[in-house]
């Protein structure tokens, strides 16, 4: 009870619209959330654009979800502390500050380009363990560019076509597993048998998973294996990748989705900037889902996307879609896990 009292009186001291909810009913909201018309009484469906199904079975970790505030779409971090759901809501739509990230790799690109070719040019005269630390080093860095340049363009939306999506993930996971196992890394991935065709953006997907990915390698311990499944149930697809390691702390989880706002610190390296984070919350919003962290047993830590299963319904037919590849034609595997896999593989002698 006396926790309880703590985090309701933390709750008015908190800069950001917050508000807490008991039994699925927002229970009380500081000023910031109630100036969005959050209102004690209000039934969390109510408020819901994204999660109804995944909030109703909620039981711990951290959710993200999107609600409709005033016509407005908004970020939530959900997390539960006794029988209280704490909501932490995005102060604003992340678009300015995602938008002057996106300006500075548009800056970045063209130099990073003219470096790569340069390599490119330098590297039969370079020798064997220099060449794959330079050029692993080159993919990192178009990782991160490429992560700065598309976030804001993921919040806006997605380009949708009818897919397989269990063959789009068969794909995925796996040339990630050859990938992971070659820099000694056991991934394991379970998904339906059966196809399941539905409307999906497959890059956007791609991103989000091997993001997912890259984030487990980088903090399970060193024999342990990374577990993936991707299931079914009614209309919802779950993928979740699962490690053995170190864990989250439990004080950062409820900023884990907007880390990229944060101060620079000293901390913990493998967090990077946090745009990945915002790539795979953005591409299940996309869908029609969410994202839970929690740690399903002692010292896993699991990351759960959820997907809606959507049909096109549009009688028209319409042109392939154009887009360019945000890794200029290189491997997007060996792009995205680019800060979890060995030098060697990246050797262009190879």
């Amino acid at each position: 009870m006396e926790q309880q009292r703590d985090i309701l009186g933390m709750l008015d001291m908190m800069v950001v619209p917050a508000f807490c909810a008991r039994e699925q009913t927002v229970l009380r909201a500081n000023p910031a959330a109630q100036g969005l018309l959050i209102t004690p009484g209000t039934p969390i469906r109510e408020l819901l654009l994204t999660g109804a199904e995944e909030y109703g079975e909620f039981e711990g970790g951290c959710l993200y979800l999107t609600l409709t505030l005033s016509g407005t779409p908004h970020g939530a971090a959900v997390s539960r502390v006794d029988d209280l759901d704490i909501f932490v809501l995005e102060q604003e739509p992340p678009q300015r500050e995602l938008t002057s990230l996106a300006l500075a790799a548009q800056e970045l690109r063209e130099p990073l380009a003219n470096v790569m070719m340069s390599a490119e040019r330098l590297f039969p005269t370079v020798q064997g363990g220099d060449a794959a630390s330079l050029n692993r080093s080159l993919y990192q860095m178009l990782r991160i560019l490429g992560n700065m340049a598309d976030a804001v363009s993921f919040c806006a939306g997605s380009r949708q076509e009818t897919v397989n999506i269990c063959s789009v993930m068969e794909e995925v996971f796996g040339k990630a597993r050859e990938a992971l196992s070659r820099s000694g890394r056991e991934l394991l991935y379970k998904g339906p048998k059966e196809s399941i065709y539905c409307l999906a953006d497959a890059q956007q997907l791609e991103r989000a998973v091997l993001n997912m990915l890259s984030n487990a390698s980088k903090f399970a311990s060193k024999d342990g294996s990374i577990q993936a499944e991707m299931t079914r149930r009614g209309r919802m697809l779950r993928i979740s990748v699962t490690d053995c390691g170190s864990g989250i702390a439990r004080e950062i989880l409820p900023t884990l989705f907007c880390r990229y706002l944060r101060q620079p610190t000293l901390e913990d390296s493998r967090f990077g900037i946090g745009l990945g984070m915002v790539l795979i919350r953005s591409a299940a919003g996309n869908h029609g889902g969410t994202v839970l962290i929690d740690q399903p047993g002692e010292g896993l830590t699991r990351i759960t996307m959820t997907l809606a299963i959507r049909q096109n319904t549009e009688p028209l037919l319409r042109s392939p879609m154009l887009r360019t590849d945000y890794s200029g034609e290189r491997d997007h595997t060996l792009v995205e896990l680019s800060d979890c896999l060995i030098p060697e593989i990246y050797n262009p002698q190879n």
